[in-house]
């Protein structure tokens, strides 16, 4: 069984490289949304594959750390990146271009890492991120998966290549929260109650 929680944020950078000579010449914004699919062969002890609810928690502040940001590629040119970074307190580097596409795979690898590192506790079983689908404009999108987010052919993304700024960290309601994604040994523990 699938579920879909939809989540939306506003967001602007460039997509160097692309053939649209808007797209790669100036910053632009975007009203994104998001869909995150899970999947499970299994149901909860309330007979959901996973609560809605605790979708709000994590999931939810990573995809608001996009939010009311610019989003900036490694490589961009660097007086371009520290102008960026002097003049927006919110913004997220990347270690590959900014494409909707490679919005679907940071935020496969963020999501599936947090799920992958979260103790359930309401009888959960098997929960797996089957996709994300990432809506850049209202008539195109970009729909990718595991292979997609983790592909061979594909630059790698991460998450130690990944950097929110400190006025991101600072609205987190745990300011360690991705210095804990990325621990190896770390465990989120799901709430009882949300």
């Amino acid at each position: 069984m699938i579920i879909r929680k939809l989540f939306e944020f506003e967001n602007a950078h460039i997509v160097r490289f692309c053939s649209s000579k808007r797209c790669k010449t100036s910053i632009h914004g975007h009203s994104y949304k998001v869909e995150i699919l899970l999947e499970s062969k299994y149901l909860d002890n309330a007979g959901m594959v996973y609560d809605f609810g605790l979708l709000k928690d994590e999931i939810k502040q990573i995809i608001d750390s996009f939010d009311h940001a610019i989003t900036l590629y490694k490589d961009d040119d660097e007086q371009y990146l520290n102008d960026m970074k002097k003049h927006s307190k919110r913004w997220v580097m990347l270690p590959v271009n900014v494409s909707a596409e490679n919005f679907v795979r940071v935020f496969f690898v963020l999501i599936d890492a947090l799920l992958k590192k979260t103790k359930m506790i309401n009888g959960e079983q098997g929960v797996n991120l089957q996709s994300i689908i990432v809506h850049e404009t209202r008539t195109g999108y970009a729909q990718g998966f595991k292979e997609d987010a983790y592909s061979e052919f594909l630059p790698k993304i991460n998450l130690q290549d990944i950097e929110f700024s400190k006025a991101i960290q600072e609205e987190w309601k745990n300011k360690d929260f991705y210095n804990q994604l990325k621990d190896e040994k770390f465990i989120f523990i799901n709430q009882k109650e949300v």
